[in-house]
């Protein structure tokens, strides 16, 4: 069955991940993850992406985003494809792509989620065993968002910016997120949600 066309307005926030070709490793080293994110800022520049968060992991990469311009992101992820076929042929040979598929996203439909989703983001390192803490993964946006580390490749979400009138306040009240645990029914509505291309919405109470 195939999903349902993605046809998302200005304004809206989205969960994106991307995989390496059947689980294959996306990224060999260093140097392919730095590249990466030299394309993540030129064509999110260039498409009208904001990037709120985002996570390199060794087979895939999740992305926090709003969209500036009606589906932006589409531009963004087939520009970034296709720049990273280019490199990726140069440095190991063979055809094809890089990436598994199209890309999946999810429409973060809910405030209540959107820091629960970039939370979800940061801590992927952490879940898979790679680092104790979030903050010890150097391929993600948790070091400038809890911690102040300059990363020009981000723009803070406007709930972001609500957890305190002042940096050194938004920082320490994002860090707080991290000391509680992740709930199970959460991390099973974001995985839900990104399988299957839909909206992540806050449950009604019946």
């Amino acid at each position: 069955m195939p999903r349902a066309l993605r046809n998302y307005p200005p304004g809206t926030c989205l969960h994106l991940v991307q995989r390496g070709d059947n689980g294959r490793p996306c990224f060999h080293d260093d140097e392919e993850r730095a590249g990466f994110r030299l394309l993540l800022k030129e064509h999110g520049v260039k498409a009208g992406c904001d990037i709120h968060a985002y996570v390199m992991m060794s087979n895939h990469v999740h992305l926090l985003v709003t969209v500036r311009e009606r589906n932006a992101q589409a531009s963004m992820m087939k520009s970034i494809a296709q720049r990273t076929a280019l490199w990726h042929h140069k440095r190991h040979g063979g055809g094809g792509t890089m990436w598994h598929g199209r890309y999946h996203s999810s429409q973060i439909d809910s405030e209540a989620y959107l820091l629960i989703c970039q939370r979800y983001i940061e801590l992927n390192p952490v879940r898979a065993g790679m680092v104790d803490l979030p903050g010890a993964y150097k391929w993600s946006s948790y070091r400038a968002n809890a911690e102040g580390r300059e990363d020009d490749l981000l723009c803070p979400h406007p709930v972001y910016l609500r957890l305190g009138g002042s940096e050194l306040e938004r920082r320490r009240a994002y860090r707080a997120l991290f000391d509680m645990s992740c709930a199970q029914k959460d991390l099973e509505r974001i995985r839900f949600a990104i399988r299957g291309d839909t909206a992540l919405r806050a449950p009604v109470n019946r």
